[in-house]
């Protein structure tokens, strides 16, 4: 269903069309709620599903983000990792078949070690899914990673948006190229102890 200009979408509709993913996942589910009951009300309240339909989009959603339903039957969110509560975010968001994912901060309470496999995870589903995803971020070098185009914002203001090579390449605005700036270096490193070695190419590239 699509509103016309002026017009809102009932509660549900908005609620499957746009979904969000949050920064702490330990935040977004209940200590005291297995998780997969969120998922299946999300399947039934949200997506209006039910049955072996909810369960079945249930399954494929956590597929898609390579878990099994088996994996979080029954467990409460303290028995995962940041990472793998993160991935049941995800598919939580995922069983409306939303057509816009708001993602704020997915990366910043996860282990720098496992940061890369949600922001491939996030790519995939972009190229594959045809999801669009807006992508809330302080790293700039995941906000090129992953996205066509940037938007900087300073005080709630955007103040410089457009495709994420032009804005990270050449940008235009001040506030842009002090972000920039602030993006350390492995060049920095070696020149602050001495060592002379190759740099780090700097984003974009």
């Amino acid at each position: 269903m699509v509103a016309g200009k002026g017009e809102k979408l009932p509660k549900r509709e908005f609620l499957a069309s746009i979904q969000p993913i949050f920064q702490n996942p330990f935040e977004a589910f209940s200590r005291y709620r297995p998780v997969d009951a969120y998922l299946q009300e999300t399947a039934t309240r949200v997506a209006g599903l039910h049955g072996e339909a909810a369960q079945s989009a249930v399954e494929a959603a956590l597929a898609s983000v390579g878990l099994e339903y088996d994996d979080v039957r029954g467990k409460y969110s303290n028995q995962f990792s940041g990472g793998e509560l993160q991935r049941v975010s995800i598919a939580r968001a995922l069983i409306p078949n939303p057509s816009l994912i708001i993602a704020d901060e997915p990366v910043s309470m996860i282990d720098a070690s496992r940061r890369m496999i949600i922001i491939n995870l996030f790519l995939k589903l972009k190229l594959e899914a045809r999801r669009s995803f807006l992508y809330i971020t302080h790293d700039l070098a995941t906000a090129y990673y992953i996205s066509d185009f940037v938007a900087v914002m300073n005080k709630g203001v955007i103040v410089e948006f457009g495709p994420a090579r032009e804005v990270m390449g050449n940008p235009q605005h001040d506030y842009t190229k002090l972000l920039l700036a602030s993006i350390p270096t492995t060049r920095e490193k070696w020149q602050r102890t001495g060592t002379r070695t190759a740099p780090m190419e700097r984003i974009p590239g």
